[in-house]
């Protein structure tokens, strides 16, 4: 039998089990997607496959693909931040109910659930550095270690959601959630143009978003040009935004589990 602290963790992946071929398309087909479509389709077009100075010297398949590497890790928290930590909380669900009549605490709940959400946001990209180190997007061994920071961009995402989701008394907000939060972050933050050519008020404000970092740190790991002050910073930064993330949740938890 597995220790307190890692029963949550075991029932998110008993389930994970049953369904898992239902949540592929979101996790890995629809980057996959993404990839050959704007990555090889449009990248042979954009400077004819060829490697731009506006691009940092890539070509745009290369340009691309960590960026989408960051975006994935991202899109797979925040769907599970929201739908599954708000059907958890609820009685068709009643998996947080289920769990607070065990030894297990709000916070052993808590934590197993942000577990879960870093280790389905690791499995997603794993399967897409794969997928894209045969599109021949990966140039250097260092992107294996990008597989850290795709669990730390989800936990960036995942843990301030969750701290909303569980308190949540509907679902309807999490369409908005999903049209004006994931999609533009998605479009603007450096993953299909560099980030100096929006406008200085929008650049700096994608500048201080979560996954503008992820991307950057994905993209010098991709490459291999990763720089220790620089790569330190965005590590730094994305685990200050988890670590407030996680205890505005940890409040969270125990205020509704305490109803």
């Amino acid at each position: 039998m597995l220790p307190t602290p890692f029963r949550p963790l075991s029932y998110f992946w008993v389930s994970f089990r049953r369904t898992w071929m239902s949540t592929l398309s979101a996790s890995f087909f629809t980057p996959l997607l993404y990839l050959a479509s704007l990555g090889v389709g449009l990248g042979s077009l954009v400077g004819h496959g060829q490697r731009l100075a506006s691009l940092g010297g890539e070509d745009y398949l290369s340009f691309v693909a960590p960026a989408l590497f960051a975006g994935t890790a991202m899109q797979v928290a925040i769907g599970q931040a929201t739908y599954e930590v708000w059907g958890a909380c609820n009685p068709w669900s009643g998996a947080y109910r289920s769990m607070q009549a065990s030894p297990i605490s709000t916070g052993q709940i808590m934590a197993g659930h942000m577990a879960w959400i870093a280790a389905r946001a690791l499995l997603a990209c794993a399967l897409y550095l794969a997928v894209s180190a045969a599109f021949g997007a990966v140039k250097s061994p260092e992107a294996v270690a990008g597989l850290a920071v795709g669990p730390l961009t989800g936990l960036a995402f995942a843990a301030p959601l969750a701290a909303y989701s569980v308190r949540a008394r509907h679902d309807q907000p999490f369409s908005l959630v999903f049209r004006l939060l994931m999609l533009p972050l998605f479009l603007f933050s450096g993953t299909f143009f560099p980030v100096s050519q929006l406008p200085v008020g929008l650049r700096y404000l994608a500048y201080a978003l979560p996954l503008w970092h992820a991307v950057e740190l994905s993209r010098s790991l991709y490459a291999g040009t990763f720089e220790p002050l620089a790569g330190s910073g965005h590590v730094v930064y994305l685990a200050a935004v988890a670590g407030a993330g996680l205890l505005v949740a940890r409040r969270s938890y125990e205020a509704r589990l305490s109803r």
